[in-house]
């Protein structure tokens, strides 16, 4: 089962609030059929106790523990703001959304983490001109 789809990376020119990155990446999961849209709430609390900014312009929004109930299924949602998000004094570059059935989401981070954490790699990722390239730099979280 993929948990990141094409329909489900997006890269806007401008930048957001953090409120609405947000949003966009708990509408994303939605329409993958991955949370409820109350998965949003979850996300929120999760920043409340603690901020999922995670440096190299990565952030990883995800729901709290007490979640389970909005979560579907596993996905991803990958959204780059060229213009950069202010998370919590920090700026990111890349909100990638996680959803995460059971323990799935320890595996989903690892591997986001790991692809964030070469600064090669995230250079390509900000080069990617279009949805397309940056899906397919990003595909190897489906294997």
């Amino acid at each position: 089962m993929s948990v990141l789809t094409l329909g489900q990376v997006r890269i806007h020119a401008g930048s957001t609030t953090q409120e609405a990155a947000l949003q966009e990446a708990t509408d994303i999961l939605v329409t993958a059929g991955a949370v409820t849209p109350a998965y949003v709430d979850a996300m929120r609390q999760r920043e409340e106790t603690v901020s999922t900014y995670m440096g190299n312009g990565l952030a990883i929004p995800h729901g709290t523990n007490d979640a389970k109930d909005a979560i579907l299924g596993s996905a991803l949602s990958v959204v780059r703001y060229d213009g950069g998000v202010d998370w919590a004094g920090e700026s990111a570059t890349f909100v990638v959304g996680i959803a995460g059935r059971g323990d799935e989401h320890l595996e989903i981070l690892s591997q986001i983490a790991i692809l964030f954490s070469d600064e090669d790699d995230v250079a390509k990722l900000n080069a990617a001109q279009t949805p397309e390239e940056l899906f397919a730099l990003l595909s190897a979280v489906n294997e």
